[in-house]
């Protein structure tokens, strides 16, 4: 008897499993608000310096202020950092368009001085009522604030994943998904109220770290409260919660403009996630293998009289279920590290390109999905079509791995999309639809490449050390989201110059992604032996352990998504 079958012996996929599933699902459309907020309450209005503020301008409309006030870009756009030192009062006379052509040339042909905004901007509001970089006035000189913000948000996730994984190993999941959820209420209720940006930044840090604890801690209660056979369609259900909640985000944030209302009012549902998760059973599974089998069977009993299973349940008793764990617990023990993943030449291969497939992928995915305003295009519209790309996505990938395998559909995902970023730097800015159109279908392919990730990456690794590489590549993707933000100020120098990176990664990860050996239909490794010797015609024993175990630990590689 193994656990799958205690599972089945108290319900399988009854009414608790549906209800549990169900309700940690919700709290995954959240997620997608708060990765995705910044490109709501980080909207850069469209700004200009404010006139003199010594100076009565009473008897100008607002028209004639700007043309004394502010001098022309060369697009002929009011410029954003800078106004005339004086008023240049003689232009009040001229009007139309020639006046803006002979304020060209007077800019041309005299020495006009210019001094930067020193009585503040002023703010086209039309798309917004109130963002952090209007209320902070976080442009010009501190424009580089609004991508640190984002930074610091992602160095939250990473550092969240860290503690969160190793406390939730130690205290378990239950204990530590309560304190996320009212860690995520509390710090974006704080930041919502935040005085100052760099109060901001440590509530969304805060938020950070609250995210990794929900993902890391939701997906492990998902997997190990349910019967292997459903764990693929049960991942991938989830997996389409993010993505609708992607789809939310533009719903909420079309009618909620104000940036502090919108931030309160994707975080007062964790309040309510918090008192939920208090229902929630702890894992039966970690509680055996934590010395812990009485409540282990005590949540077995509990399951089974919730599913109309009292009779079946009654029978389970701390022998039965340490007899069923007893391989698992077996397979537990062992003394792996990070180091074992780099000691073999196969596995350093492995390691090395797998960290550059996810590191690639996370730091395209966030270059594209936290720059919406560059396209042009209403960026509520932009949010819901960036939302919706994810569906086909999937399933043309979901497809591909099954028919043409693993890595051509992972090589080929990168490649694809490196090439249409490189491809999105050559089209004129006007041609919004055309940049649009192509930004889209990069994004889906990176979508796309991270379907693939989870999947690929868990059946590259061997049973014992599997955690340790599914926690070294998600790390890598981390520190990709952390950097992306960071690349978009090198356009301020070069503007090509971010597109060629967020392109250029991809395909580069594309063509290391080829090294890596095809796992369509080949026996999950147990152990590094079993790597070392796939491809060469040998099989360990090891090979031929227990299937569910080996489907465990691979179903348990979800808890890795955010």
């Amino acid at each position: 008897m193994t656990f799958a079958d205690l599972l089945e012996q108290v319900g399988s996929m009854g009414r608790f499993q549906i209800l549990h599933v169900t309700l940690l699902c919700i709290p995954v459309m959240m997620m997608a608000s708060h990765n995705l907020l910044q490109n709501f309450v980080a909207m850069v209005p469209l700004h200009h310096c404010s006139p003199h503020s010594n100076l009565s301008w009473s008897q100008l409309d607002p028209e004639q202020l700007l043309l004394v006030t502010v001098p022309l870009d060369p697009a002929g756009k009011p410029q954003r950092c800078q106004r005339y030192a004086t008023p240049q009062w003689h232009l009040v006379d001229r009007n139309g368009s020639s006046a803006v052509e002979e304020r060209a040339e007077d800019e041309e042909g005299l020495d006009v001085a210019l001094q930067g905004c020193t009585d503040g901007w002023s703010y086209n509001m039309t798309e917004r009522t109130s963002t952090i970089i209007s209320d902070w006035d976080l442009v010009c000189d501190l424009r580089s604030y609004k991508q640190m913000g984002q930074t610091i948000y992602m160095g939250g996730v990473l550092v969240g994943a860290f503690v969160f994984g190793s406390l939730s190993d130690r205290y378990g999941r239950r204990i530590l998904l309560i304190i996320s959820n009212l860690l995520m209420a509390v710090s974006g209720t704080c930041a919502a109220f935040s005085l100052s940006f760099p109060l901001f930044c440590l509530f969304r840090f805060g938020c950070g770290m609250a995210l990794s604890g929900l993902g890391l801690n939701t997906f492990s209660l998902i997997v190990e409260w349910i019967p292997t056979r459903v764990r693929t369609v049960t991942g991938t259900i989830t997996g389409y919660c993010y993505t609708i909640g992607q789809l939310l985000l533009a719903v909420i944030a079309y009618f909620i403009r104000d940036w502090r209302w919108l931030t309160l009012t994707v975080s007062l549902p964790s309040y309510v996630f918090f008192l939920i998760s208090w229902w929630f059973h702890e894992s039966s599974r970690w509680l055996a293998l934590n010395n812990k089998p009485e409540q282990a069977v005590k949540a077995l009993k509990s399951v089974a009289r919730y599913n109309g299973r009292r009779g079946e349940g009654e029978k389970i008793d701390v022998k039965m279920l340490q007899e069923s764990m007893k391989k698992e617990i077996s397979c537990s023990r062992g003394s792996y590290t990070i180091l074992d993943l780099f000691r073999t030449p196969k596995m350093r291969l492995i390691t090395v390109c797998l960290s550059a497939v996810w590191l690639s992928t996370s730091f395209a995915y966030y270059g594209l999905a936290m720059d919406l305003q560059k396209f042009g295009v209403d960026i509520y519209l932009i949010q819901v079509i960036f939302g919706a790309v994810d569906i086909p996505a999937k399933i043309i990938m979901t497809v591909c791995m099954s028919f043409i395998g693993r890595r051509p559909s992972q090589s080929g995902s990168l490649i694809l999309a490196g090439i249409t970023i490189l491809v999105n730097i050559l089209v004129p800015y006007e041609k919004q639809m055309i940049r649009t159109c192509l930004a889209v279908f990069g994004k889906g392919c990176l979508a796309a490449s991270f379907n693939s990730c989870y999947l690929y990456s868990g059946e590259l690794y061997p049973t014992i050390i599997r955690q340790n590489g599914m926690g070294w590549v998600s790390m890598m993707a981390r520190i990709g989201a952390m950097v992306a933000p960071m690349v978009k100020l090198t356009g301020d120098y070069i503007p090509w110059l971010p597109g060629l990176i967020y392109g250029g990664a991809p395909i580069l990860s594309g063509v290391a992604a080829i090294f890596l050996p095809e796992t369509l239909g080949t026996h999950l490794p147990d152990t590094i032996q079993d790597v070392e010797e796939r491809g060469s015609g040998k099989r360990s024993k090891a090979s031929l352990k227990e299937a569910v175990i080996l489907q465990d630990t691979q179903s348990n590689l979800l808890k890795q998504a955010t």
